[in-house]
Protein backbone atom coordinates (compact mmCIF):
# COMPACT_ATOMS: atom_id res chain seq x y z
CA UNK A 1 0.00 0.00 0.00
CA UNK A 2 1.31 3.35 -1.02
CA UNK A 3 2.66 5.61 1.72
CA UNK A 4 0.47 9.30 2.23
CA UNK A 5 3.96 10.63 3.84
CA UNK A 6 7.53 9.43 4.26
CA UNK A 7 8.27 8.02 8.09
CA UNK A 8 11.19 10.35 8.86
CA UNK A 9 12.87 12.46 11.64
CA UNK A 10 14.40 15.79 11.70
CA UNK A 11 18.31 15.61 11.70
CA UNK A 12 19.24 19.17 11.12
CA UNK A 13 19.12 22.05 8.92
CA UNK A 14 22.47 22.91 7.10
CA UNK A 15 23.87 26.09 5.04
CA UNK A 16 26.89 26.15 3.23
CA UNK A 17 28.67 29.26 2.00
CA UNK A 18 29.04 28.93 -1.93
CA UNK A 19 30.62 32.26 -2.69
CA UNK A 20 33.74 32.34 -1.05
CA UNK A 21 35.60 31.27 -4.44
CA UNK A 22 34.44 31.69 -8.22
CA UNK A 23 32.73 28.66 -9.41
CA UNK A 24 34.28 26.70 -12.48
CA UNK A 25 32.66 26.42 -15.66
CA UNK A 26 33.56 23.27 -17.70
CA UNK A 27 31.16 22.82 -20.52
CA UNK A 28 27.31 22.06 -19.05
CA UNK A 29 28.78 21.38 -15.44
CA UNK A 30 29.73 23.90 -13.32
CA UNK A 31 32.16 23.09 -9.73
CA UNK A 32 31.12 25.39 -7.04
CA UNK A 33 33.31 25.51 -3.67
CA UNK A 34 31.62 24.66 -0.28
CA UNK A 35 34.35 24.30 2.48
CA UNK A 36 32.35 26.90 5.13
CA UNK A 37 28.97 27.17 6.91
CA UNK A 38 26.84 25.49 9.61
CA UNK A 39 24.28 22.56 10.78
CA UNK A 40 22.01 22.40 13.61
CA UNK A 41 19.94 20.17 15.08
CA UNK A 42 18.61 18.03 17.61
CA UNK A 43 21.15 15.52 17.75
CA UNK A 44 23.88 17.20 16.10
CA UNK A 45 25.52 20.67 15.74
CA UNK A 46 28.05 21.67 14.42
CA UNK A 47 29.97 23.64 10.99
CA UNK A 48 31.34 22.52 7.49
CA UNK A 49 34.86 21.70 8.45
CA UNK A 50 37.13 24.00 5.95
CA UNK A 51 38.44 21.00 4.15
CA UNK A 52 37.65 19.96 0.18
CA UNK A 53 34.25 19.67 0.01
CA UNK A 54 32.19 21.16 -2.82
CA UNK A 55 29.32 20.71 -5.75
CA UNK A 56 29.76 18.86 -9.28
CA UNK A 57 26.24 20.79 -10.79
CA UNK A 58 25.29 19.41 -13.98
CA UNK A 59 23.22 21.42 -16.05
CA UNK A 60 20.62 19.74 -18.36
CA UNK A 61 18.76 21.48 -21.44
CA UNK A 62 15.72 22.00 -20.12
CA UNK A 63 17.36 23.70 -17.06
CA UNK A 64 16.87 21.19 -14.64
CA UNK A 65 20.12 20.63 -12.33
CA UNK A 66 21.81 17.43 -11.61
CA UNK A 67 23.53 18.02 -8.18
CA UNK A 68 26.83 15.45 -6.59
CA UNK A 69 27.78 16.78 -3.67
CA UNK A 70 30.79 16.08 -0.97
CA UNK A 71 31.32 17.60 2.59
CA UNK A 72 32.88 16.95 5.81
CA UNK A 73 30.99 18.23 8.81
CA UNK A 74 32.86 18.44 11.68
CA UNK A 75 30.74 18.58 14.76
CA UNK A 76 30.83 20.80 17.98
CA UNK A 77 32.14 18.03 19.81
CA UNK A 78 35.02 17.13 17.13
CA UNK A 79 33.88 14.53 15.51
CA UNK A 80 34.79 14.29 11.97
CA UNK A 81 31.08 13.30 9.40
CA UNK A 82 32.04 12.62 5.66
CA UNK A 83 28.09 13.79 3.79
CA UNK A 84 27.36 12.84 0.28
CA UNK A 85 24.10 13.35 -1.80
CA UNK A 86 22.74 13.46 -5.28
CA UNK A 87 19.83 15.55 -6.04
CA UNK A 88 18.06 17.34 -8.19
CA UNK A 89 17.13 21.38 -8.58
CA UNK A 90 15.47 23.85 -10.58
CA UNK A 91 15.04 27.42 -10.95
CA UNK A 92 12.23 29.36 -9.84
CA UNK A 93 11.08 32.80 -11.23
CA UNK A 94 13.13 34.50 -8.88
CA UNK A 95 16.26 33.22 -10.07
CA UNK A 96 16.71 31.37 -6.43
CA UNK A 97 16.43 27.50 -6.81
CA UNK A 98 14.35 24.23 -5.35
CA UNK A 99 16.55 21.45 -4.37
CA UNK A 100 15.76 17.73 -3.80
CA UNK A 101 18.67 15.75 -2.40
CA UNK A 102 19.36 12.16 -0.65
CA UNK A 103 22.50 12.21 1.54
CA UNK A 104 24.23 9.38 2.67
CA UNK A 105 26.62 9.92 6.18
CA UNK A 106 30.07 8.28 6.93
CA UNK A 107 32.02 8.45 10.00
CA UNK A 108 34.27 6.21 12.29
CA UNK A 109 33.17 8.24 15.70
CA UNK A 110 31.25 5.98 17.35
CA UNK A 111 29.20 8.75 18.79
CA UNK A 112 27.58 8.78 15.17
CA UNK A 113 28.21 5.72 13.95
CA UNK A 114 23.98 5.53 13.83
CA UNK A 115 24.68 7.88 10.72
CA UNK A 116 26.08 5.21 8.71
CA UNK A 117 23.04 3.76 8.83
CA UNK A 118 20.98 6.32 7.93
CA UNK A 119 19.21 7.22 4.12
CA UNK A 120 18.65 11.18 4.68
CA UNK A 121 16.12 13.06 2.17
CA UNK A 122 16.42 16.86 1.91
CA UNK A 123 14.75 19.84 0.84
CA UNK A 124 16.28 23.30 0.49
CA UNK A 125 17.01 26.80 -1.31
CA UNK A 126 19.81 29.33 -2.48
CA UNK A 127 20.40 32.44 -1.74
CA UNK A 128 22.84 34.21 -2.63
CA UNK A 129 26.53 32.89 -2.28
CA UNK A 130 24.90 30.17 -0.18
CA UNK A 131 22.74 26.85 0.40
CA UNK A 132 20.24 26.57 3.05
CA UNK A 133 18.50 22.19 3.47
CA UNK A 134 16.73 20.88 5.92
CA UNK A 135 17.80 17.01 6.32
CA UNK A 136 15.57 14.10 7.51
CA UNK A 137 16.15 10.78 8.15
CA UNK A 138 13.96 8.65 6.66
CA UNK A 139 12.48 5.84 9.66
Amino acid sequence: MPLDALPCEFLFSITAQTAEKAPVMIGSRVVVTAMSGTFAGPKLNGKVADAAGGDWVTIKADGTMSLDVRLVLQTNDDAAIYMTYTGVGRRNPDGSMVIRTVPRFETADERYTWLNAVQAVAHGTTATGSVTYDVYGLL
